[in-house]
């Protein structure tokens, strides 16, 4: 059923049969003649708009056959005394106008798209006006019929501009509502594409770190199974070969995943995207996340200073969760304000809130790796990216991280975050600096 209806030949029918049943509904511009003006003409324009796909040409070839057909079965139950005959003589000129308004439309569809509306508007009513005046040719000489009326053309050219320009209105209608909605589905592939991304970047800069870590690790193991070797304590070394040797099969175990992860999150692909757009994504992302949690937070965004960059991912990464801790930190209702601006060579990244605060005997460990706030109701602590790994990745860019309480007698929190402005534009080397600290 489906392929059948997808048939070009099924379609351009449909198409012929749908405008000679609109044709039916008419006026008559000329007294005592048959030319008549429908609706067919405006069905067929806007069917052949929104499917480009199908040959104009066949189709206005089948609508002129039916439009034919159609018309003259009514004439003749209009019409008693009118042969068969008489009847498709007189609806001849109406079959032969379809055909040339399709030829007409076919050497232009191409080029609708890229035609300003009132231009194209203009061009639509050429068309129709010409394919008028060959009907009225026709009707002339198969009829006897005086085409010469000047008034006539002239209702002719208005009535052909104003439906050729309300159904591109129409089309235009649909194709807008289209768009945005196409837009609103990108956005939103968008939205989940960057939030694996920045899921995964996380991941990718987790198992790095750690596979620093098994490196020093082995090393250190096979370093001191030579030295117990060195002193004849042979039942030690052994012990301590070994698990040298189980930590490396976990070094090569974790080398697999980071490729596979690697294949996944490939930076040298990704294109740039603007520090607003950085932003905009992840104020977003956690407006919904609370709603998730059943909290009242506004989320302000005071942006001075804005370039591309292609580093977007870190970025993202460190500013969702910035924010997230700042919902997270609030406890009903409250406000997580951003604000980013230039100052000399640094791009400063603010993050304020007025959650609960860091008590200052904490404020110097937040940012030591295996520290957290967040535990579940049995005391299991949070697995996500903590403060320690955003702190990395700010230095990654040769940045710095700090954290300040608000001011006496008001609650919050405030992260400020600098990072010089050529290493958002131009990039550092993110993957092999995790370590760099700018003192």
């Amino acid at each position: 059923m489906r392929n059948w209806v997808k048939n070009e030949n099924v379609q351009m029918t449909a198409i012929a049969i749908t405008t000679a049943v609109g044709a039916q509904f008419k006026i008559n511009p000329f007294r005592e003649d048959y030319f008549r003006i429908g609706l067919g003409v405006s069905i067929l324009l806007f069917l052949l708009m929104i499917m480009p796909h199908l040959s104009y040409v066949k189709t206005g070839i089948l609508t002129g056959i039916a439009n034919l057909l159609f018309q003259s079965v009514d004439l003749i139950n209009h019409v008693q005394t009118v042969s068969i005959l008489e009847s498709m003589r007189d609806n001849l000129g109406a079959g032969v106008y379809y055909v040339v308004f399709a030829y007409g439309l076919s050497m232009f569809k191409h080029r609708f798209h890229e035609m300003q509306p009132l231009l194209l508007g203009g061009l639509i009513t050429c068309i129709d006006f010409s394919s008028n005046l060959v009907e009225l040719l026709f009707r002339g000489m198969l009829s006897g019929t005086n085409i010469f009326y000047m008034k006539e053309w002239l209702y002719l050219l208005v009535v052909g501009g104003l439906r050729s320009y309300f159904v591109i209105g129409l089309y235009n209608s649909i194709a807008v509502r289209q768009m945005r909605l196409l837009h609103a589905e990108q956005e939103k592939r968008m939205e989940q594409m960057l939030s694996v991304n920045s899921g995964l970047y996380g991941e990718v800069f987790y198992l790095k770190k750690a596979m620093n870590t098994i490196e020093g690790i082995t090393a250190d193991s096979y370093d001191l199974y030579r030295d117990l070797r060195e002193q004849d304590m042979n039942q030690y070394s052994q012990r301590t070969l070994g698990i040298a040797q189980q930590i490396h099969e976990v070094k090569k175990d974790s080398q697999r995943i980071l490729a596979g992860l690697l294949k996944l999150y490939d930076n040298e692909k990704a294109v740039n995207m603007s520090l607003s757009e950085v932003l905009n994504f992840a104020s977003k992302a956690n407006r919904k996340y609370s709603e998730m949690l059943h909290k009242q937070v506004e989320i302000d965004i005071e942006q001075q200073y804005d370039c591309e960059s292609p580093y977007y991912i870190p970025l993202l990464t460190v500013m969702n969760n910035l924010i997230a801790n700042a919902v997270e930190a609030i406890e009903h209702d409250g406000t997580v304000r951003i604000h980013v601006y230039e100052q000399e060579d640094d791009v400063h990244f603010v993050v304020m809130d007025t959650g609960k605060g860091v008590p200052e005997a904490k404020r110097d460990v937040i940012f030591e790796p295996g520290y957290t706030t967040k535990f579940n109701e049995v005391g299991i602590a949070a697995t996500g990216i903590g403060l320690s790994h955003v702190r990395d990745i700010v230095h990654s860019l040769t940045g710095q991280i700090t954290v300040e309480s608000a001011p006496l007698g008001a609650r919050g929190t405030t992260f400020r975050i600098a990072i010089p402005k050529m290493n958002l534009i131009k990039g550092a080397d993110v993957d092999d600096t995790f370590y760099h600290d700018r003192g």
